[in-house]
């Protein structure tokens, strides 16, 4: 009898363990369906008020990016970068443009490889060359480095933090910024060794340290996707000058609301 339940017991062991196999492999394989969800979309029909151009921006392994582009006064004026997070087309970041329009800057944001029907697929590697080829051309149009404010938008702080090291860009914008991917990923798969399975890390809580450039933060403390803890941490370790704007009631989707909205104008104007 106790034999019997013994070899009963090791069947239900290596079955479990066959399946929590299976399932790691399906997740190394399939983890950046997972991530990057170029076909996502939440545009809710707004029109665009501001005046853009659409470009091509060609990066150094040939893959042409969507841009979008408004030219305000280059002399004049900062020029911003937008850097969107791992879901949808530049129509669902709509709402957010219209609102540049009432500040001095100039505009540039980009699509990533593999969204807004640009060729290739997306990976850590390759949004950071897409961010830097999208730097490029802005520097190639008479950009100076110092007039330069890099945002990101989710996944896109990611990208923003990385480009921003060591640099002098005139400020950083992170909105709902992650301390990294392997911890985001923990949040919603706990019992999965995330650190040995993921291929796109992202480690902005490394990388942080390494920007002197003026930052804002802004996150809100319901976020169901990236825990307000991890804006909270990257305020926490980043250099100064730095500003915040957290809030009680935002979810990941953070309400660009008059509140958001001042904040974002008197931090640009701040820089300059």
């Amino acid at each position: 009898m106790f034999k019997k339940f013994r070899k009963n017991l090791l069947q239900l062991f290596l079955i479990i363990f066959f399946l929590y196999f299976l399932i790691l492999v399906f997740l190394y394989f399939y983890q950046r369906n997972l991530l990057y969800h170029p076909n996502e979309n939440n545009y809710s029909g707004d029109k665009i008020s501001v005046e853009i151009k659409k470009v091509k921006i060609t990066t150094k392994d040939n893959i042409e990016l969507l841009g979008w582009y408004h030219e305000k006064n280059l002399k004049d004026h900062k020029t911003l970068i937008f850097f969107h997070g791992n879901a949808g087309s530049l129509e669902n970041r709509i709402h957010k443009l219209n609102h540049f329009k009432d500040m001095n800057i100039n505009f540039l944001i980009i699509a990533w490889r593999g969204f807004s029907g640009n060729s290739g697929k997306p990976t850590e590697r390759g949004l950071y060359e897409d961010g830097k080829s999208a730097i490029n051309w802005l520097t190639k149009k008479g950009v100076d480095e110092k007039n330069l404010i890099l945002y990101g938008e989710s996944l896109g702080t990611g990208i923003a933090t990385h480009l921003a090291q060591n640099k002098n860009y005139a400020g950083i914008i992170l909105e709902t910024p992650f301390t990294s991917m392997v911890n985001a990923a923990k949040t919603f798969y706990p019992y999965i060794p995330v650190r040995l399975l993921l291929k796109d890390k992202f480690e902005n809580y490394k990388k942080i340290k390494n920007i002197n450039s003026p930052i804002l933060v802004m996150h809100g403390e319901v976020d169901q996707i990236v825990p307000f803890s991890m804006g909270k941490k990257i305020y926490e370790i980043a250099n100064e000058p730095k500003y915040s704007y957290f809030t009680k009631y935002d979810n990941h989707m953070m309400e660009f609301d008059e509140r958001l909205v001042y904040a974002l104008k008197s931090f640009i104007e701040s820089l300059n």
